[in-house]
């Protein structure tokens, strides 16, 4: 068997298996599994899963996508984990044109007129390419978060990257992720704060009014509501 048909078997076996697996669980399996070939994504709206995962692994990489869109917030608290986790390695996955070249080539303000090219370009590219190097990723999706993610797996065959992937927190509901952001005084974006419950680039990233779905705030006004990094 090839490398990707052992670990595609490897991850269908672990789907079973880990079904029912706590965080701590299934990111020790991870861990014990791949050594140091996997990495742990984070868009830096909090820290929870970097947390998780550097208590089985305190020098864990983790992915950042540097897309040259995000907040000022969110660039500190990039800067803040590595204060906060000195072991953590961060990756910057960076598109392969700047703001600058993407808008001389595509036009000023793609990301309005043409969201889903935007996105494939300064985070679906960046992500595979990064995602190439390893043999698993980590993410912080949770069923809760949008009906698109009500059967997300604990751990599953990525068949678009093409590594196994894990999703340690799938399972938690919101009052699980809070109870744990703050009873251990997790890094948190200070933007949730004040409305911003979903957080991306800045310019597709909108304020949530109260008693919306937290991601009705990405791209508002739009039919997108996925930016392809998870089907």
């Amino acid at each position: 068997m090839t490398a990707v048909a052992d670990y595609r078997a490897l991850a269908e076996r672990a789907e079973k298996e880990l079904a029912g697996a706590t965080a701590e669980e299934a990111l020790r399996w991870t861990a014990e599994t791949f050594g140091d070939d996997f990495i742990v994504a984070s868009n830096m709206q909090d820290a929870v899963l970097i947390d998780l995962a550097t208590k089985v692994k305190p020098a864990v990489d983790v992915l950042f996508l540097e897309t040259g869109y995000h907040f000022a917030e969110t660039l500190g608290v990039r800067d803040a984990v590595r204060t906060v986790y000195p072991d953590v390695r961060i990756v910057d996955a960076q598109a392969e044109q700047s703001v600058a070249e993407q808008d001389a080539e595509y036009g000023p303000k793609l990301h309005e007129r043409d969201p889903g090219q935007c996105c494939f370009l300064r985070k679906v590219v960046p992500l595979r390419q990064t995602l190439g190097k390893y043999s698993a990723w980590v993410t912080g999706v949770r069923r809760v978060d949008a009906p698109t993610r009500a059967n997300t797996p604990i751990v599953t065959w990525d068949e678009r990257n093409g590594l196994v992937k894990i999703n340690p927190i799938a399972a938690w509901t919101d009052d699980e992720f809070n109870a744990y952001l703050h009873e251990n005084g997790i890094l948190e974006n200070p933007l949730v704060s004040i409305g911003y419950l979903s957080i991306g680039c800045a310019p597709c990233t909108a304020k949530v009014e109260p008693g919306q779905d937290p991601r009705s705030g990405r791209w508002a006004g739009q039919s997108k509501t996925e930016c392809g990094l998870h089907g």
